[in-house]
């Protein structure tokens, strides 16, 4: 960081927030609007932290790798606009034109996914004198856009744990702090709130289609160019979850048990289908090289990064069937630990309280509703199978790839706000069902009393 950050970064904030609360009516109720400026304050305090701690505790890191990439283009941009944009237009291709600026650029090469991300900081500098605090905050902008999304689609869904789907969604401290700063994971955090949003309302709710389609193509094109693995693990529970939904419209029983194999199947092919040509000859996400990738990451990350914080959830041959056998114990990982016990910093503290919070409510919920109910309620309910069935396929990739806790604190914050936001609905059900049964009971005891008085 630079002294430009300081000098500018309030003035910015102040047009940022002026913003904001111009806009806060239009996307708020009753219910919503207490939590709009904090959690996008939230977002904020998220980026500059990141950047501070990327600088001064890890001395570098991705981040401030964007950045670098960012101030070439944006000298391209300075010294010709034309040039600038055919950077920003090219797909890696080695031009003699552009060839100054980009031979020094590490990332430039096609398809690198670390240059969207970049070129999207690079447009972003030109309207703040590529200043990289404030990047950051525009990023964190962004990404609380599409979580903002997915929180009131939550809440249109079930209203009344309205104040704990905040809590899942605005307020664990791993989604804040690596969801905000320049980098992918703010950008994907924040699509995927565009794709959960417009799935509901394009083919659900089936309102305001025009803005949710824009909103949840413009989220599934973001995810496409950045972390394509988020959006094949969202699309096949998302296709489900449209069919139960819908399938409650179906009157006849009959029809409707029959159709239900027919749509798992069809969701299953359509996901096939995005996942084989969506990463056909990419190396890291082709799914005929999946189990092979899996195992030479699995190893790299395990041998070479973070000894300190390394799990390890079996053997890995580069077979699909090894993945599945290692599955439930990544879902575990990736869950439910790190423990505390494992923790060896300050930010593996954090993700080992918030995997605490997460065993603690999972345990508790399924103790007093009872294991088979709980799957029960799930299952009649699509909301929570969507949330449950993503978390799981997630959990499953992002615990096979990672191999250390550092890692894997960082690719596993997309479940996180579906997970904890399953669990406090679940919760919240639960709890307006054992009123609901007490109520019911005391209305039985007090016409009793009645009708025994009477006689």
């Amino acid at each position: 960081m630079e002294l430009k950050d300081l000098l500018l970064t309030p003035i910015y904030l102040a047009i940022f927030y002026g913003i904001a609360f111009s806009m806060r009516k239009k996307y708020t109720n009753a219910l919503t609007k207490k939590y709009f400026i904090p959690a996008l304050s939230l977002k904020f305090l998220g980026a500059i932290a990141l950047g501070l701690i990327y600088q001064f505790y890890y001395g570098g890191g991705d981040t401030f790798n964007y950045h670098y990439h960012t101030k070439i283009i944006h000298q391209a941009f300075s010294d010709s606009f034309p040039l600038g944009w055919k950077i920003i237009m090219a797909n890696g291709e080695r031009l003699p034109e552009i060839s100054r600026y980009t031979a020094g650029m590490f990332w430039w090469q096609p398809n690198n996914t670390e240059m969207f991300v970049v070129k999207i900081a690079s447009i972003i500098s030109l309207f703040c004198f590529n200043t990289y605090s404030i990047i950051s905050l525009v990023f964190a902008a962004i990404s609380f856009c599409g979580i903002w999304a997915m929180y009131i689609t939550f809440v249109n869904l079930y209203p009344l744990a309205y104040k704990k789907i905040a809590i899942a969604v605005f307020f664990l401290p791993s989604v804040f702090f690596w969801g905000s700063g320049l980098g992918k994971d703010s950008l994907c955090i924040g699509a995927l709130g565009w794709c959960f949003y417009g799935f509901y309302h394009v083919f659900i709710a089936r309102k305001n289609i025009v803005q949710a389609g824009i909103l949840g193509a413009l989220g599934a094109y973001i995810l496409i160019s950045a972390k394509v693995y988020i959006l094949l693990s969202f699309m096949p529970p998302a296709l489900f979850w449209v069919f139960n939904e819908n399938s409650s419209r179906i009157k006849s029983d009959l029809l409707r048990l029959s159709l239900k194999p027919l749509f798992i199947i069809a969701g299953a092919a359509i996901a096939f289908f995005g996942a084989t040509n969506l990463t056909a000859g990419d190396e890291r996400f082709d799914v005929e090289k999946i189990g092979e990738r899996s195992r030479i990451t699995q190893t790299y990350l395990t041998e070479y990064v973070a000894s300190g914080s390394v799990y390890h959830i079996g053997k890995l041959d580069g077979s699909l069937a090894s993945i599945v056998a290692v599955a439930p114990q990544a879902v575990i990982v990736s869950l439910f630990r790190p423990f505390l016990f494992e923790a060896r910093n300050p930010v593996m503290l954090l993700s080992a309280m918030e995997a605490t919070l997460f065993l603690w409510l999972t345990i508790t919920l399924f103790y007093r509703t009872g294991l088979f109910k709980g799957l029960l309620l799930i299952a009649r309910t699509p909301v929570l199978l969507f949330s449950f069935l993503f978390t799981i396929i997630f959990a499953i990739g992002v615990g096979v790839n990672s191999g250390n806790f550092g890692t894997l604190v960082r690719y596993k914050i997309p479940l996180m706000p579906f997970y904890l936001s399953a669990l406090y609905i679940m919760q919240s059900m639960a709890q307006s069902r054992r009123r609901s049964k007490v109520s019911a009971q005391s209305n039985r005891a007090r016409k009793v009393g009645r009708l025994a008085v009477t006689e």
